[in-house]
């Protein structure tokens, strides 16, 4: 009997700790329950974007710091996981807080779905001055403006110095010449292009630039905004360029099976001659301190050339990059607006100075100390004629993924030129 009471005393005390502890648990979660949480995601792991990844980190702290009762939580993906991960938060309708978008058709199911919040009234407190005339436009649909850029790319062509100096090649203004430095690296044995065609949007660079030379500026915009074709025969004619150079083995071995990140590499690693890419990639040739000194000063950068004396050397594909959003369903927007608005300021600021990022917000190139590349790329920026925007950002999504697949199959002898552009007139056609 004594040993009976025993046990059902002991079962007592240990419901009465669990009650007890249930409450402390309790009363620390509504403690904590003043400290407001922003959920952030971003795409700049450290191991690919160091520079933009310790930026983050550094703005996140100073925010905390001078918000004491909000904490910001990081969700850290590379650009390609990064954006499957939008799609299915979406979906369930659980997008972070705050997080990363691109312009034009890219946000617009995202803005149709109720999924992002205008951001208006964050501009309207002066911080609108701040941007570069038209890097604010490319996020607004209908006059509601659903994402802040945080930067502003041009895509050069990314060249070794040294290897070039090796084989006794100079910076080409022709395509002709370009396809003579092509030739001397291939009888060489040194691979021409890292090319990482996997994530296609990559591919779709060079096909932009072609159809830029080719047809001019605005033939491909005409034809993604339906005021022309994707047949037209300049565009046809690009993507037989695009085969005219897989065929002279101008892209690194295995390129459409290799990510990005994978190319970079490899060119960073010398072991390929050229790469292009746009200029957020500026870090990791001027502030990077984890690439070789030996490497950083090797790399030089020059413009598309021109194709048979058309197109214009001062036309560039790019335009503004990520930008934040903020989520409609955000149970602390007003806190997410906030942060957004510090973030975008202080990026402008030291993005410049600490990585060697063109920011959207305006720069006072005379105030700071830059490093030579940021500067020429700057100055590009500021005389090109012309900046056409990434091909799939202007798409819808639905579209973008067709461009994007039938441009890895160009890439791979798969489709014809002209099965290339029917395809994507097609998509285009069916969701005017």
């Amino acid at each position: 009997m004594v040993k009976k009471k025993m046990v059902i005393w002991f079962a007592l005390l240990v419901s009465v700790l669990l009650v007890v502890t249930g409450c402390s648990d309790s009363e620390g979660g509504e403690a904590s329950g003043d400290q407001k949480t922003i959920e952030f995601m971003h795409l700049w792991p450290e191991g690919s974007s160091k520079d933009h990844y310790e930026i983050v980190n550094k703005i996140v702290s100073q925010y905390e710091e001078k918000n004491p009762d909000v904490k910001v939580e990081l969700e850290i993906l590379g650009n390609e996981q990064y954006k499957e991960k939008l799609k299915v938060l979406s979906a369930s309708g659980e997008l972070p807080d705050v997080g990363m978008t691109w312009a034009a058709g890219f946000l617009k199911p995202y803005v149709e779905g109720d999924l992002f919040a205008p951001l208006n009234d964050v501009l309207e407190d002066g911080l609108q001055k701040k941007f570069v005339s038209g890097t604010t436009e490319a996020y607004a649909i209908d006059g509601k403006t659903y994402g802040l850029p945080l930067e502003l790319n041009i895509a050069p062509i990314f060249y070794n110095k040294a290897i070039f100096e090796e084989y006794g090649l100079e910076v080409p203004k022709t395509y002709e010449d370009f396809k003579n430095v092509i030739q001397t690296l291939k009888e060489n044995e040194v691979a021409p292009i890292a090319l990482g065609n996997k994530d296609r949007w990559t591919g779709s660079l060079w096909y932009m630039y072609l159809a830029d030379r080719i047809g001019g500026a605005e033939t491909l915009t005409k034809a993604i905004n339906r005021s022309g074709s994707f047949e037209d025969p300049a565009l046809v004619k690009a993507a037989e360029e695009i085969q005219n150079l897989v065929d002279m083995g101008a892209f690194i071995e295995g390129y459409n099976a290799l990510s990005d990140q994978e190319a970079k590499s490899l060119f960073m690693n010398s072991q390929a001659a050229m790469y292009l890419i746009g200029s957020w990639d500026l870090p990791n040739y001027t502030t990077n301190e984890d690439v070789p000194q030996e490497f950083r000063d090797s790399v030089g950068f020059f413009n598309f050339p021109t194709v048979n004396g058309e197109g214009s050397l001062n036309s560039w594909v790019g335009g503004p990059g990520v930008g934040l959003f903020v989520a409609e369903n955000s149970k602390v927007k007003a806190e997410a607006k906030d942060f957004v608005a510090f973030f975008v300021e202080q990026w402008g600021q030291q993005a410049v100075t600490d990585a060697g990022v063109i920011p959207a917000t305006k720069v006072d190139t005379g105030s700071v100390d830059l490093p030579q590349m940021y500067i020429d790329v700057l100055d590009e920026l500021n005389k090109a004629s012309n900046i056409t925007l990434f091909a799939d950002v202007q798409m819808d999504p639905d579209v973008a993924q067709v461009h994007l697949d039938a441009i890895q199959s160009l890439f791979g002898g798969e489709i014809t030129p002209e099965k290339f552009t029917k395809l994507q007139e097609e998509a285009l056609a069916e969701g005017e």
